[in-house]
């Protein structure tokens, strides 16, 4: 809604006067919102977005156009952009019905054109986007994204927040040396554990490892970070099965530390790291 004033002068013999001042209301046609089916975002999964249009005339708008800024911010003298669109992924209903798809053009910002909105009736518009490097994945990360609805000569601005998701991101990888042995010879397990996530592993976590050793090892060493751990506080073997289980509240990951280039503006992940090594004779 929209208040305009107007007042009119009268001229005459050199004279003039004012009219007094009228007042209006000027009723927007078109309304809408933005919601993000999740709030929280990880860097490289897809986040769906719903636009509702809404008009209130009693006639369909043609020619509408949503331009979405895919979360774009300052940074340094230029601009970086968060999201990536989702190619194909946009789909335009009208009253609930699926429509053609809008026309698209890609970069940002990001358009869609040629939508219609039914009269008295909404419109819904559905797509996807990828936070990329450019997104914070540290606590507190934010995606502000601001889209603009343009048509019937109303223009309607709305935004939707969203925040980087709170929680470790765990990866374990696991190598042999030497790749090469004989019986009796001693093997050793390093087994390392990497958190991208921004959150810590603790022991309240309850993390823990297992693996089957074949073939089954003896005289078992273990250390994790560094630190010799013992059979039965730590962990537990199994010598007839090679089954080796480390038990609860003994595995801690540290959180990742962040960074952001102060040239390209992307995102550097320094994971924390941990490792379990075992050794044992074959």
């Amino acid at each position: 809604m929209a208040i305009f004033y107007n007042q009119a002068t009268l001229s005459y013999n050199g004279n003039t006067t004012n009219s007094n001042i009228t007042t209006g209301e000027l009723l927007e046609v078109l309304s809408a919102s933005k919601t993000a089916v999740v709030d929280e975002y990880i860097n490289g999964r897809e986040v769906t977005y719903v636009i509702n249009i809404v008009n209130s005339g009693n006639s369909a708008i043609s020619g509408v156009t949503v331009t979405d800024n895919l979360g774009a911010y300052i940074f340094g003298t230029g601009t970086r952009v968060p999201l990536t669109y989702s190619e194909g992924s946009v789909r335009y209903f009208a009253d609930g019905v699926l429509q053609p798809a809008p026309t698209v053009t890609t970069g940002a910002p990001l358009t869609f054109s040629g939508i219609t909105v039914p009269a008295n009736g909404i419109g819904t518009l559905v797509y996807s986007a990828v936070p990329n490097s450019f997104a914070s994945p540290a606590v507190g990360g934010t995606i502000t994204n601001t889209a603009v609805i343009t048509g019937g000569g109303n223009s309607v601005t709305v935004t939707e927040d969203i925040t980087a998701a709170q929680g470790p991101q765990l990866s374990i990888n696991k190598s042999v040396s030497p790749a090469v042995v004989t019986d009796n010879d001693r093997l050793t397990y390093t087994f390392v554990i990497q958190n991208t996530g921004n959150t810590a592993i603790t022991t309240a976590d309850n993390a823990f490892i297992t693996d089957t050793f074949d073939p089954v090892l003896s005289d078992l060493t273990v250390t994790f970070n560094g630190a010799v751990w013992t059979e039965g506080i730590n962990y537990t073997y199994d010598e007839t099965t090679g089954l080796f289980t480390s038990l609860e509240e003994q595995i801690t990951v540290p959180a990742a530390s962040y960074s952001q280039d102060p040239v390209t503006g992307g995102w550097v992940i320094d994971p924390g790291v941990s490792t379990l090594v075992i050794s044992g004779i074959v």
